[in-house]
């Protein structure tokens, strides 16, 4: 069966400039099912970018753009802070300037994992600000600011969440990351409620560990013990698996669906 609930549809998707990540993945899989496809990120400098990344000339969002286009798909790149409002106004603004609608948004950005995985007791002000800033805060400001276009269109439209297994699991030295994904499921779960009775769904993603260029910060050795205790299936999640999943939930196929954080984690968490 094919998924439908695509043709001249426009998706957003934040976050999806990183060559080996989730938000390219779903930037991808949408434009495949038939959606034109605007990817923001933060505007990396080069010196920011992955030695892989670097090794191949990566132009972060451009080369996601680029890539889209490549499928016959219409595709922009905006460079947008969605922790700003004003920033997410003018993101608005210019998707609706240049295609006139919006039917899919994918909240994706996250804060990159920098002091945050340390004892709550250790955790600065700052570092707890700029993770719940970026992965909460964010995913409010798109959420809202892209519903209310789509109330006022009529639009039936699909907002899809990516949260994490680690708002579920609240793991120690993950205090503002847990606390943030949590947030993301409580956000989730109300915006469905809310915007139901306007056809519009809205769903979280909940991936387990995923092979994405942002777990690099354990050595393979580590990860791979993890991986072999804590996951039914024995193996690390491909970001493409992520995406499936988000698309699925935009999808017609879907269309009973609102309100739910799933679990994408090779079984690690069965029940919650």
């Amino acid at each position: 069966m094919q998924l439908t609930g695509f043709d001249g549809a426009v998706a957003v998707v934040t976050g999806a400039g990183r060559m080996r990540s989730i938000g390219r993945e779903i930037a991808m899989a949408l434009a495949r099912a038939g959606c034109d496809v605007v990817v923001t990120g933060t505007g990396r400098s080069p010196d920011r970018y992955t030695s892989e990344e670097q090794a191949c000339g990566w132009r972060d969002i451009d080369s996601v753009a680029d890539e889209i286009r490549a499928l016959g798909r219409r595709a922009s790149a905006v460079v947008c802070d969605i922790t700003s409002e004003t920033a997410v106004d003018e993101l608005v603004g210019q998707v609706l300037d240049e295609y006139g609608r919006v039917d899919i948004v994918a909240n994706n950005a996250a804060a990159a994992r920098a002091g945050d995985r340390v004892p709550v007791i250790d955790l600065p002000t700052d570092v707890w600000d700029t993770v719940i800033r970026v992965n909460l805060r964010g995913t409010f400001l798109v959420s809202r600011a892209f519903a209310r276009v789509m109330v006022e269109q009529g639009v039936a439209g699909a907002i899809i969440n990516i949260s994490s297994i680690g708002g579920k699991l609240s793991g120690a030295n993950s205090a503002a990351y847990s606390a943030s994904k949590a947030g993301v499921q409580s956000l989730t779960s109300s915006m469905a409620k809310e915007l139901g009775p306007k056809g519009i769904r809205v769903n979280a993603v909940c991936p387990g560990v995923t092979g994405t260029s942002r777990i690099e910060d354990w050595p393979p050795e580590v990860w791979k013990s993890y991986v072999e205790a804590n996951v039914p299936l024995q193996r690390v999640g491909h970001a493409q698996e992520i995406a499936w999943a988000a698309v699925f939930l935009a999808s017609d196929q879907a269309g009973w669906v609102s309100g739910q954080s799933w679990n994408v984690d090779g079984g690690q968490l069965t029940i919650r």
